[in-house]
């Protein structure tokens, strides 16, 4: 029995994420101690428990203390197995990092997972940020994702619905391809006026353009009948992205005008992927092996290295001009 402290380093919701996965997957049962005593409201949230179950259910684990709240779980896994899941929080938390934590169990024996909660909330990533992003960099590992966004679901109604299937997979080290990167934008709305997507993609893209010096695609996204109201723009470049969130007095233009800086200032910070891919990715790679660099080491990413290590999976970090992570 593994026993892990959730207050240490990043202190939050990414240690549980990345101790049940990694549980899950070495087949080592862990307790994890003084979840989330940092922040404003310590324990576990609804989406912490989402993202539990969604590990269990991809290997028949047994959890106690899986209540909201709690400040200490102990996770015992089963065998990995095929899995067909529904999740929901019952509140607007992140499908995202419910995902972050079943995708690397559910990629060893396969299955389906029907999240429900919010698709575009803040300090997450987005789902088009999963399925532009992150999974093209898993498919070219071997991996058979697929990402279906039913509903999009905002703060604080949530009513987000996606569906993802995946199927066994041993994949390839990980590896991010030395050719033309293809630069992106999607832009999304729930219950807005449809100029709002336009707005947003237009600005994003003329930023992208002019600064990056290379074409950009567009794609909008516009819904009505869902049970929330919000936007988002999903900007990137090959594996490296970056997101905003709408909000009530922002205008569409700056909101698209946010994600395409923040994907400049990632792209011109050195490396092969952003910051936030950075850490998303090292489970993948103490799995699989493979190599790939970011220009900052984030609290997230030491983290995910420390806990990796713990469960006997080690990932090399080499800091210099650019991070280099390696396995």
């Amino acid at each position: 029995m593994f026993l892990v402290d959730g207050s240490c380093l990043e202190g939050g919701g990414q240690i549980l994420r990345v101790a049940v996965a990694a549980s899950a997957i070495s087949a080592t049962p862990v307790t994890i101690t003084r979840i989330r005593e940092n922040r404003p409201k310590s324990g576990l949230a609804p989406q912490h428990i989402a993202a539990i179950r969604a590990v269990a259910g991809a290997c028949g684990a047994e959890v106690e203390g899986l209540s909201p709240r709690s400040r200490e779980i102990t996770f015992t896994p089963g065998r990995l197995r095929r899995a067909d899941l529904t999740v929901d929080p019952g509140t607007a938390g992140s499908i995202p990092l419910i995902l972050q934590a079943w995708l690397p169990v559910a990629l060893h024996a396969g299955g389906s997972i029907d999240a429900r909660g919010g698709t575009e909330v803040a300090w997450s990533p987005t789902i088009d940020y999963l399925k532009y992003v992150l999974a093209p960099v898993l498919r070219r590992a071997g991996a058979s994702i697929d990402i279906d966004v039913l509903d999009r679901g905002y703060y604080p109604r949530g009513g987000g619905r996606v569906r993802v299937r995946v199927e066994p997979a041993r994949l390839r080290p990980i590896a991010i391809p030395d050719e033309e990167p293809v630069c992106g934008v999607i832009s999304c709305s729930s219950n807005l006026p449809e100029h709002v997507t336009e707005r947003q993609a237009a600005s994003a893209q003329a930023l992208l353009e002019r600064d990056l010096r290379m074409p950009c695609t567009t794609a909008l996204d516009h819904r009505e009948g869902g049970a929330g109201v919000g936007s988002s723009v999903t900007a990137w470049v090959g594996a490296k992205g970056a997101v905003a969130l709408g909000k009530r007095g922002l205008p569409a233009e700056k909101v698209g005008r946010l994600a395409a800086r923040a994907l400049v200032d990632e792209c011109r910070g050195g490396g092969q992927v952003d910051i936030h891919l950075a850490d998303q990715l090292l489970i993948y790679i103490a799995c699989y092996g493979g190599e790939y660099t970011t220009h900052t080491l984030s609290m997230h990413a030491k983290t995910a290295c420390w806990l990796l290590a713990e469960f006997g999976y080690p990932v090399r970090c080499r800091e210099g001009e650019i991070v280099e992570f390696s396995a």
